[in-house]
């Protein structure tokens, strides 16, 4: 299976959401927590990480993905796709998710996990960012 942006797919295809299909409208903070219950219903599952994120230039950033990602397991879900989240890429996940890139650096990237990082512990990260007072919770560090 080949992955495109659904921006790309508009290009080779009509696509059109029926009048009769309401989209969900979900807030940041549902956002988020759809993607940790995501995450958590395969605890074990080994994701790959996004690599050295913050030394990749603005471009080639917002444009990174890898199968089998924690983008993946969000993009995968119908509902986060029919609220708007366009892709898997780093980008379309910090404009979707409304967190800055700060953020998804903690969640996504190998300095932070390695090139494989649970599913658990990403869900607790994305906990971290939906809840920054209760980092100390979630990391045992205080921001």
């Amino acid at each position: 299976m080949e992955h495109r942006p659904l921006s790309e797919l508009s290009s080779v295809a009509d696509l059109k959401i029926p009048e009769d299909v309401q989209i969900p409208v979900l807030s940041k903070r549902e956002r988020l927590d759809r993607w940790i219950d995501l995450l958590e219903q395969e605890p074990d599952r080994e994701l790959k990480t996004l690599d050295e994120i913050e030394w990749k230039p603005k471009a080639q950033r917002v444009a990174m993905r890898a199968d089998g990602s924690a983008l993946t397991v969000a993009y995968s879900d119908p509902m986060l796709r029919q609220a708007g989240l366009r892709s898997d890429t780093f980008g379309d996940a910090v404009d979707f998710f409304q967190i800055s890139e700060h953020d998804a650096h903690i969640v996504l990237c190998s300095c932070h996990g390695g090139e494989l990082m649970r599913a658990d512990e990403t869900a607790r990260r994305v906990r971290g960012i939906r809840s920054p007072s209760l980092w100390g919770l979630y990391f045992g560090w205080f921001r």
